[in-house]
């Protein structure tokens, strides 16, 4: 009883030793006595105890890690950079595999080697170029970066899945400066703008003034033509009215100078009462007013010809 009871322990001892659990996410790195033997995949799996061993166990999932360091421009400006990584296991073949377990002795050897492998490709990339350009060539930084460590890495294992550039900064005094040389820029576009609109007022001013000059101009030229038609118009309706009334009374055998008394009369008493104080001048004497109406006599006799002569032509075909 005593030999079954060893012998029982044994082999719960033995069967739990070669029970191997591998979580999902991981694999299994098997070796016998020292030497690689074969991967296990997620889940239940066995092994021989005491003879394979579980070497190391490999998370195929994707892993990040931030960066923190310094690079230096090509004119000597010191540039803080903090960037994100994010990394995984290339694929889950078995050379794969062996090359993530026996490449680097431990984890840390790796990640050492991977961060230091990519401040490098930066800084020699920023040592290239200078302070002002630095900001503006973000995607160009991670590009360069990709392009130099995939092979690399892939010898390893690995692939590089991203690389965030998530700050980068220059030292305070940079900053200050560079802040400076923004304000002074912006302070000048400022004046710039207020100038180009000063000018663009000032000339839609000189403009506006001018189409009103021009108008005004032409309003007072047409003003002027109007007025001048009717005064025209005016004198001609008069003299057409005293000459007519001159041809009434002299075919009445009236004396035709008592339309120059009544119209000097009308003027007099026009003159007295609108003539606000100021002195005016008349010639009243008989001879002017006969000088005057036989003016108006000799218009008429012209209208009286001109029309004569419009009635005998005989008309146009």
């Amino acid at each position: 009883m005593p030999f079954l009871t060893i012998l029982f322990v044994l082999l719960l001892v033995v069967g739990f030793l070669s029970i191997v659990i591998v979580q999902q996410g991981t694999v299994a790195v098997i070796t016998v006595f020292g030497k690689y033997a074969r991967v296990m995949a997620p889940g239940l799996n066995f092994k021989i105890p005491f003879i394979e061993t579980i070497y190391r166990r490999i998370s195929i999932q994707n892993r990040s890690v931030e960066l923190a360091f310094q690079a230096i421009t090509a004119d000597q400006a010191n540039v803080n950079f903090k960037a994100m990584l994010v990394y995984s296991v290339l694929n889950q073949a078995e050379e794969t595999i062996k090359n993530v377990a026996f490449k680097f002795i431990d984890e840390a050897s790796f990640m050492q080697a991977l961060v230091r492998t990519i401040e490098g490709s930066i800084r020699s990339f920023v040592a290239t170029k200078r302070q002002s350009e630095i900001l503006s060539l973000r995607s160009e930084i991670i590009e360069h970066v990709k392009s130099q460590i995939d092979t690399l890495l892939e010898s390893w294992g690995y692939h590089l899945i991203d690389l965030q550039l998530n700050d980068i900064a220059f030292d305070e005094v940079i900053m200050r400066s560079m802040a400076q040389v923004v304000a002074s820029s912006n302070l000048k576009a400022a004046a710039e703008n207020e100038g180009q609109a000063l000018l663009i007022t000032k000339t839609k001013s000189a403009e506006a003034e001018g189409n009103a000059i021009k108008i005004s101009a032409e309003a007072e030229k047409t003003a002027s033509q109007l007025r001048g038609q009717g005064v025209a118009l005016f004198r001609e309706e008069v003299a057409k009215g005293m000459a007519e009334s001159a041809k009434v009374m002299t075919e009445a055998n009236l004396d035709a100078s008592l339309i120059l008394f009544s119209i000097w009369t009308e003027a007099i008493k026009h003159f007295a009462e609108n003539g606000k104080g100021n002195v005016i001048f008349l010639d009243g004497s008989t001879e002017s007013m006969d000088k005057t109406m036989r003016q108006l006599l000799a218009i008429e006799k012209m209208n009286s010809n001109a029309d004569d002569d419009q009635q005998k032509t005989p008309p146009k075909r």
